[in-house]
């Protein structure tokens, strides 16, 4: 029998424990917490801890697979676009120029995946997006009692934490996630999830409130420009989404295409009046370190154009090519600043294409559903499918830890609702 394996290694009490669902409940939330607290993480009890912690929850999340293995829909949970992605990353060992870099960098690529792939599949979309919210929600309580700590009572700076005290000042503030454009993004992702809570009901309503203004408030004092700059298109999104979902099903396929067409225009014109823009906005400072970081590192790319120098996630900067970029004030980064470009410059315009296929793919997948289906839980994958592809322009975190988990949570979810290879039961 198919379950003879799993009943010979675990005792029945331990097999019945893992296969619970209160057990499956609260395995979801330690890893969502895992992955969207990477860098408090590290810092109390560093990278061998954090590798640590995503062992044992890869572990039991194995064990959680193989007791409810019967109950689980397998048919095409993964999308073939990650598969190819995946794999185009795992082959760079093969021409790396740091291979042991490398088979880190994928083995740390997977076992999110795999961490993603199992909270996709095993529990519903409402029960992911509370998993988020309840994170999300203490998250945010703890970078704001940091930073009243920090700013207000104490009014010294806690650098081990990246928190700079600036609270009474009015920000910026970083909170638990190391950088304000981290915690503006986090924040941003939090009030998508908090409005979609308070939408479907699934806090009460003071909870849902009172979230939504630690959420906005915490975004405001981010003072990022990155983020504010996405969440109001992203908002303009959102809006257009509920409008496509409120018009009859005749008219859906015309307003999409007005949508696509505004969208399209919004681009163009942006890219017209990039310099107004910049100069409106008062960020010409962060735009000319991301300017100068991305002719540098368009110019190394040229030189492995079509593979890339090797998969290594998150910039190393003992290795080569890495420690000989800098940004114009003088930093080393960790990424490109780009997903697009960081992903041409790691796996080449292989990879780019193949990246490109992934988000796009499950963006159009996640936007079908939630302009037709009829439960507004179905907004989410998509709205943070938006907000990550937005941010792809102006960061990396879409290739590593929380992003790349949200990534693929995404796209699995909403290739579980559109996928050509149900057609195949």
């Amino acid at each position: 029998m198919a379950s003879a394996p799993g009943r010979r290694t675990l005792p029945a009490h331990v097999r019945d424990l893992i296969g619970s669902a209160p057990f499956g409940a609260a395995l979801a939330t330690a890893t969502v917490a895992a992955v969207l607290l990477p860098h408090l993480t590290r810092t109390l009890i560093g990278w061998p801890g954090y590798i640590a912690v995503l062992w044992a929850l890869a572990v039991l999340s194995v064990g959680a697979l193989l007791t409810r293995h019967r109950v689980l829909d397998w048919h095409g949970i993964l999308p073939v676009s990650i598969l190819l992605f995946v794999g185009w990353c795992s082959l760079s060992v093969f021409w790396s120029e740091y291979q042991w870099a490398t088979v880190s960098g994928v083995v740390y690529q997977l076992g999110i995946a795999f961490l993603a792939v199992f909270v996709a599949i095993t529990r519903d979309l409402i029960q992911v997006v509370r998993a988020f919210g309840d994170v999300l929600r203490v998250l945010l309580i703890l970078s704001i009692g940091l930073e009243i700590l920090s700013g207000l009572l104490l009014d010294v700076p806690f650098r081990f934490l990246g928190i700079e005290g600036n609270l009474a000042l009015g920000g910026p503030i970083q909170g638990v996630a190391g950088s304000r454009n981290q915690l503006g993004l986090i924040a941003l992702l939090a009030i998508l999830t908090f409005a979609v809570e308070w939408a479907t009901r699934s806090v009460p309503r003071p909870v849902a409130v009172g979230s939504l203004v630690l959420a906005a408030l915490t975004l405001l004092l981010t003072r990022s420009p990155v983020s504010l700059g996405i969440a109001v298109a992203a908002g303009l999104i959102a809006l257009a989404l509920l409008g496509i979902r409120r018009a009859p099903a005749d008219r859906r396929p015309a307003l999409q295409a007005l949508t696509l067409s505004l969208a399209a225009g919004a681009i163009v014109l942006g890219y017209l009046f990039r310099a107004r823009l910049v100069a409106v906005g008062e960020i010409a400072g962060e735009v000319s370190v991301r300017q100068g970081l991305w002719q540098t590192v368009q110019i190394l790319s040229g030189i492995h154009p079509l593979e890339g120098f090797g998969w290594v996630g998150v910039w190393r900067s003992e290795l080569a090519p890495f420690f000989a970029i800098t940004t114009p004030n003088g930093r080393i980064p960790t990424s490109a600043l780009n997903a697009f470009l960081d992903v041409w410059f790691q796996v080449g315009l292989v990879g780019l294409a193949l990246f490109s296929v992934l988000l796009g793919l499950a963006l159009v997948r996640a936007w079908f559903v939630a302009s037709s289906r009829r439960s507004v839980i179905h907004v989410w994958p998509a709205l943070v499918l938006v907000v990550l592809a937005l941010l792809s322009v102006a960061e990396s975190t879409v290739l590593i830890e929380y992003g790349w988990f949200l990534l693929v949570v995404c796209a699995v979810k909403a290739a579980q609702e559109l996928s050509w290879r149900r057609g195949l039961r």
